[in-house]
């Protein structure tokens, strides 16, 4: 189920970014992103005294655009046979001769991430468009618009293989480039938590290193579990108390809105940072068309939004205005609102702790954070 919600949140998240232009981040809900984040504790913030009676927006910030590799130079054992797979989850094993040039490629920018973290960063010669590392930022783009790959992009770079998920295509232009020379291998890349943890130990597979793929899905795990166990010291801990939170997938100029449920990442997200998810809460799998009936009905103390998206409804006054189903919520009424950029905020991998620390900032510090 998993792995098909994925894919349906590729979709349209390619649509989301195809919409936006691809621009900056922006200050879409009409609050001033903070120049600089703070980096004090959690446990040492001005934590709001009572978060259902907050009044206002507020944006989610990542505190680095850095990741501290596992380990350095990390030994590799090649020829590595890994598994690839197709869009059924099914998989055919493939022989990786070499990995001294990789391109890595998918919607959210997690595959180039992993790579990252696993001390494999010298290895990338290019990398899809929603890649913000800063290590990162002068390698070649091998994605544009909404995602679509430029396979001769790629050939000029000369990869050695092309590390991918299936979210950015079409997929049938990845498979031809193996018609070239170059080895493809398809990942899987679970919106979860777990699912960051199994990525950082294929990649790590497909190095021939699966010694680091294991320390780095451990070090996810459990800076997550750290992390969450953080936020609950400063969430309310009474279930009557805790933050109704929906996730509300958002393109005004398309007419599009879905609310993200069950097995979406977003019910782990709100979940590991002290809050109800509305979608889980009502029996929601998956993403759905966004009915008013139903957003009513959930009554959400609090909505996340992504960047572009609020910004493609006018801010918060404007989707306020559009849906006035929203406006009658506890949400609207409050106009509490935290938003994050589109390619981070369900983009779980090395950053995943770092992601549920600026979403807790920004919902129980919004003022400090």
């Amino acid at each position: 189920m998993r792995h098909r919600v994925a894919a349906g949140f590729a979709a349209l998240l390619a649509g989301s970014l195809l919409l936006a232009g691809c621009a900056a981040p922006s200050d879409s809900t009409g609050t001033d992103a903070p120049a600089a984040v703070s980096t004090t504790p959690l446990a040492e913030l001005a934590t709001l005294e009572d978060p259902k009676a907050y009044v206002g927006p507020s944006t989610a910030v990542l505190q680095h655009s850095t990741i501290e590799p596992v380990a350095e130079n990390p030994v590799q054992s090649l020829p590595a046979t890994v598994p690839s797979f197709a869009t059924d989850g099914s998989s055919t094993d493939v022989t990786v001769e070499r990995a001294d040039k990789v391109v890595a490629a998918d919607l959210g920018g997690n595959i180039s991430v992993t790579i990252a973290g696993l001390g494999f960063a010298d290895s990338l010669v290019g990398v899809d468009q929603s890649t913000t590392l800063e290590s990162l930022a002068d390698l070649p783009r091998v994605t544009s618009g909404g995602h679509t790959v430029n396979a001769e992009a790629i050939i000029d770079l000369h990869p050695d293989v092309v590390v991918t998920d299936g979210s950015v295509g079409p997929r049938d232009v990845i498979e031809q480039l193996q018609d070239v020379g170059i080895q493809v291998v398809f990942v899987k890349n679970d919106p979860s938590f777990e699912g960051a943890e199994e990525l950082a130990r294929q990649v790590a597979a497909i190095y021939g290193s699966p010694e680091v793929g294991e320390q780095l899905a451990e070090r996810i795990a459990s800076e997550v579990e750290a992390k969450i166990a953080e936020i609950a010291e400063i969430a309310p801990g009474t279930p009557a108390d805790k933050l109704r939170i929906a996730f509300v997938y958002l393109r005004g100029s398309a007419g599009v809105y879905y609310l993200f449920g069950k097995e979406s990442g977003a019910d782990q997200l709100i979940e590991a940072v002290g809050g109800v998810d509305v979608a889980t809460d009502m029996g929601w799998d998956g993403m759905k068309p966004m009915t008013d009936e139903a957003l009513v009905k959930a009554n959400p103390d609090l909505i996340l939004v992504m960047s572009h998206g609020i910004e493609s409804v006018g801010g918060v006054d404007g989707l306020l205005e559009e849906k006035p189903a929203i406006a009658v919520t506890t949400a609207g009424e409050h106009r509490r609102f935290v938003d994050m950029e589109d390619g981070t905020v369900l983009s779980f991998g090395p950053r995943s702790a770092e992601i549920l620390d600026a979403l807790a900032r920004a919902i129980y510090a919004p003022e400090g954070q």
